[in-house]
């Protein structure tokens, strides 16, 4: 483990709890974690920070994915199906994101987020036609594009820059496979623990994992997990939705912020 001081490692645990609960309700988890992981350690390498953001990230999910398999209509074999091609994606962009540096990833964050926002903000029914009962049939060949196109594409993102997977996995399963968000982010949940585990194997192959720090910060993130996937099951789609704004225009202004004064 890094040299760091008790104030650090205390806030990095509190991050990791609040990144939990976040990515539980809405994906996107390492939006929090991943930024707090690079403003508390400046000085270590980029691809130990990434990493450790998956050690810690896939304890969370795991619990999460547990606690919504128990109560929310999830389609098990379909998501485990868009996890294995996730898999495979996250391995790839792993192995690649070793020569990435702390200074390229903030931009890309952004950008990120507000291109998250953007669409939320623009459909404000996103999300809400299952609930409806409005939804189309789901064909097999959105399923098939589901699997190669959300498991292998975010999964490739996944493994190479990380932050916001989970919240782009609601968002292409709730657009490809007409599920509400709640359902939705059940699906992800199964398909993130996946993508953390391709990529985790790759970081940890390569050396890249700070186990110490990510075992002490896995409490946190699983504790904030289940709180998390309570609170979306009891409460519903406009709940999520809600979460995902103000966590996406928080994180905006706190990584401008530091972007401006880097």
């Amino acid at each position: 483990m890094p040299d760091i001081t008790l104030t650090t490692l205390v806030v990095l645990c509190l991050a990791a709890g609040a990144a939990g609960w976040i990515d539980a309700v809405v994906g996107g988890g390492g939006l929090l974690l991943l930024p707090a992981l690079l403003l508390g350690l400046p000085h270590v390498p980029a691809a130990h920070i990434l990493g450790t953001n998956k050690a810690v990230a896939i304890v969370g999910t795991s619990g999460a994915a547990v606690a919504y398999a128990r109560k929310a209509p999830v389609k098990v074999g379909t998501a485990f199906r868009i996890g294995l091609a996730a898999l495979a994606g996250s391995m790839t962009g792993a192995f690649f994101a070793a020569g990435i540096s702390s200074e390229v990833l903030r931009p890309v964050i952004m950008v990120v987020l507000l291109a998250v926002a953007a669409f939320v903000m623009l459909r404000p029914r996103f999300g809400r036609a299952a609930e409806d009962g409005t939804a189309p049939k789901v064909t097999r060949a959105r399923t098939v594009t589901a699997i190669v196109l959300v498991g292998g594409g975010i999964g490739l993102y996944d493994g190479l820059f990380g932050p916001g997977t989970g919240t782009f996995l609601v968002l292409a399963l709730t657009a490809v496979l007409h599920l509400d968000l709640v359902t939705a982010s059940a699906t992800a949940k199964i398909v993130n623990v996946c993508t953390n585990a391709g990529a985790l194997a790759m970081f940890a192959y390569q050396g890249n994992v700070m186990w110490q720090l990510a075992g002490l910060m896995a409490v946190f993130n699983l504790a904030g997990g289940l709180m998390g996937a309570r609170m979306a099951l009891s409460r519903g789609s406009e709940f999520v939705r809600g979460v995902l704004l103000v966590v996406v225009f928080s994180l905006v202004a706190k990584l401008a912020f530091d972007q401006w004064n880097a």
